[in-house]
């Protein structure tokens, strides 16, 4: 810890620090928002040990007990968390906080963890004061803490993957693993989709952008460069796409293993954690003073994989896809 910096001083930055994130204005707060970074700053406390999976799960029993009450229990409402890659942009926010934030604190990474469920159990009781049940925010809290963690660690695991099993055993280039990531996540995203239909390619919809947005972020944090020549030279929407089955198949059924011993289910967020993935192995592939492969190359032959196999999945259809 810095000598210049209290308890109470450093508390009160991490407090200050969510709610200036998560305003809207002078008088109102995002909410949801504000849970999501909170449970972005938490998970990259508990990061900084060796068994997060069990500090995670601490934490939520000193929650527990600080709150005086269990999370709410039922089955969630559909509407009621974000989409999986706005928990993941928000989560993200959250832990770049915590990154910023500990470097005021560097003597005790347990304590700063401490100081953290403080902050999180104070914002929580000021959020039943405006209304808000105790223990659904709580919930709220833990599902998105819990969704965090998961893509963290399915993006670590995926890219141990592509390195241990496709690069080792197979040849893959770096390329190669990163295209078959990134098609693995628009694939993901097109069997999510119900619009989806039998001779029918959408134009990028909203939910392509966001996903993307996911790969693009990951690698720009790692060290890629920054800028607008992602989708230089993809397909224009009335010409012919392809997907890299190639690639995608060989690493469904090892990557679909993963996702079930983590219980990563659903399309859209697995799609997250492959995209995720990609970013970091494209981190890998173009990032660094001498690139094995330049920017300029790979982010759009990234950004493509991702695209067109959302394309043609699209156009094969949802059925047709899943007896593929």
């Amino acid at each position: 810890m810095s000598h210049r910096v209290t308890k109470a001083e450093f508390t009160a930055s991490i407090y200050r620090a969510l709610m200036a994130q998560a305003s809207l204005n002078e008088e109102e707060i995002d909410g949801m928002r504000l849970v999501q970074m909170m449970s972005g700053i938490l998970v990259e406390t508990l990061l900084l040990f060796d068994d997060p999976d069990d500090g995670l799960e601490a934490s939520y029993a000193r929650l527990a007990e600080l709150l005086d009450t269990e999370p709410a229990e039922g089955r969630l409402g559909s509407l009621a968390l974000p989409p999986a890659y706005i928990i993941d942009y928000e989560t993200e926010h959250g832990r770049a906080v915590a990154k910023n934030l500990f470097e005021e604190w560097l003597s005790c990474g347990y304590e700063f963890h401490q100081l953290v469920l403080f902050v999180v159990h104070n914002i929580i009781v000021r959020m039943e004061q405006s209304g808000q049940s105790r223990a659904e925010v709580f919930r709220l809290f833990i599902e998105c803490t819990n969704r965090c963690m998961a893509y963290e660690i399915a993006a670590q695991e995926l890219c141990d993957i592509v390195i241990d099993k496709m690069v080792s055993n197979l040849g893959w280039s770096l390329m190669e693993c990163v295209s078959a990531l990134g098609a693995s996540s628009g694939r993901a995203l097109a069997l999510s989709q119900d619009a989806c239909s039998l001779f029918s390619i959408p134009s990028v919809p909203d939910k392509l952008d966001q996903v993307s947005y996911v790969m693009t972020q990951e690698a720009v944090r790692l060290g890629v460069p920054a800028g607008t020549d992602w989708r230089f030279g993809l397909a224009a929407n009335d010409c012919h796409v392809s997907a890299p089955f190639e690639l995608i198949d060989p690493l469904e059924g090892v990557c679909q293993e993963l996702f079930q011993a983590i219980n990563l289910t659903g399309y859209v967020n697995q799609s997250v954690a492959y995209a995720k993935a990609a970013g970091r192995m494209l981190a890998i592939a173009a990032g660094g003073e001498e690139p094995e492969i330049e920017p300029v190359i790979a982010k759009p032959l990234a950004m493509g994989a991702m695209t067109d196999t959302y394309k043609t999945v699209c156009q094969v259809g949802r059925e047709g896809m899943l007896s593929m």
